[in-house]
């Protein structure tokens, strides 16, 4: 998590900047998204944003998919879960400050 400072200044974490190639001197675009505010480094080559057409669409897909497969769980009458170890069971929370 980062801070603004009082110059409205913030710091990149550095494991997002080398994930997505920001380093010093990089230029960015920040744009208002609604509820959120989107960073967007600019390709100093080609003078547009990395984050081009082709990989918006495979985002917007994949969310699409999500909120398709959520609204089914739905019709159906169940929960939609994430798969995966949460790394305790629901017995473990249960038992969690229990006096024994």
């Amino acid at each position: 998590m980062s801070k603004v400072t009082s110059k409205l200044q913030v710091t990149i974490p550095k494991a997002v900047a080398e994930q997505h190639g920001v380093r010093e001197g990089s230029e960015v675009v920040f744009e208002s998204a609604g509820g959120v505010i989107r960073m967007t480094p600019v390709d100093p080559g080609a003078g547009r944003y990395v984050a081009d057409v082709e990989w918006r669409l495979r985002l917007f897909d994949s969310a699409t998919e999500r909120q398709r497969r959520r609204q089914v769980a739905t019709r159906v009458g169940r929960k939609v879960r994430k798969t995966g170890d949460r790394g305790w069971t629901r017995e473990e929370a249960h038992d969690r400050g229990v006096d024994r």
